[in-house]
């Protein structure tokens, strides 16, 4: 039982390193600030993720105890990544466009930015 776990645990770190791995490498590579917007939050949070899930099963399996914390952190990371990538985003958009350049919503609302609706004085 013990060597399929470290098996388990071995194929975990392997596979984080190589997510680890691939996002550094499209942080060094990609040259626009979007396109290395992907590199962390994509696979550098699956690196991750993957580190804290082996470090688990080690303290749950080996150790006997269960690790809170490193599910605590997965959760983190998990949920706050995709939300930190949507800001850069924007602010990237913000900053970058002009709101002639981007093509019409249809709406009252602008494309991907909060835009004051227009006529709109009654509070």
């Amino acid at each position: 039982m013990d060597l399929i776990v470290e098996i388990l645990i071995a194929f975990f770190l392997v596979v984080s390193g190589v997510f680890g791995l691939v996002g550094s490498f499209g942080m060094i590579k990609l040259r626009d600030t979007l396109q290395r917007l992907h590199a962390p939050t994509k696979a550098t949070t699956l690196g991750v993720g993957g580190v804290l899930i082996a470090s688990m099963l080690y303290f749950l399996v080996i150790k006997g105890s269960f690790s809170f914390h490193e599910l605590l952190i997965t959760l983190f990371l998990f949920l706050t990544a995709p939300i930190t990538a949507n800001f850069i985003a924007k602010t990237f958009m913000q900053a970058h466009t002009r709101d002639e350049d981007l093509p019409p919503t249809g709406r009252e609302y602008g494309w991907s930015l909060y835009d004051d609706p227009p006529n709109q004085t009654d509070y």
